[in-house]
């Protein structure tokens, strides 16, 4: 049986929305990204709910506050001429780890073990790990430029 329509109709719009081109343009770390790490689980349920709805992938970013990789990639996803690509292509959910001692078990029930954050997971609706192989990519997130991120997350879209 196929998806259903609103899910097709919203692979194919993420077909078409092109990938932002934003250069070496500026990009402002966000202060306080993650939420309190209590209530981290509904929030992946209802960013997966919302993925079958869609059809668009999950995008599972593991971090904290205290890290200023994390914040600088939350000011990428963030960013005014990336957000909307973020926004059709993606249900995104940030999942606050502390200090490692939180929320752990959320990145292993998809096969992770966090090392070092930011992680971020492209995840299909139906729970299928797309970036496995690359957690560790967006960690120096810092000193990656903005285009460099955004081309790394628009490749993990483009895997199935």
């Amino acid at each position: 049986m196929g998806q259903p329509a609103a899910a097709q109709s919203a692979l194919s719009n993420a077909a078409t929305v092109p990938v932002p081109q934003i250069g070496s343009a500026p990009i402002t770390a966000v202060a306080h990204p993650y939420a309190e790490p209590d209530g981290a689980q509904a929030a992946v349920d209802a960013a997966f709910a919302e993925a079958r709805k869609t059809g668009r992938k999950v995008l599972i970013d593991f971090g904290a506050n205290w890290c200023p990789d994390c914040r600088v990639l939350a000011g990428v996803l963030t960013h005014p001429a990336v957000s909307p690509w973020v926004d059709q292509t993606f249900s995104v959910v940030s999942v606050n780890v502390d200090h490692f001692n939180k929320n752990m078990d959320i990145a292993k029930k998809f096969g992770i073990t966090i090392k070092a954050i930011p992680v971020a997971l492209i995840v299909t609706p139906d729970g299928k790990v797309l970036n496995g192989d690359e957690t560790l990519a967006l960690g120096d997130a810092r000193r990656m430029s903005g285009q460099a991120v955004v081309d790394k997350l628009a490749a993990w879209a483009k895997r199935s």
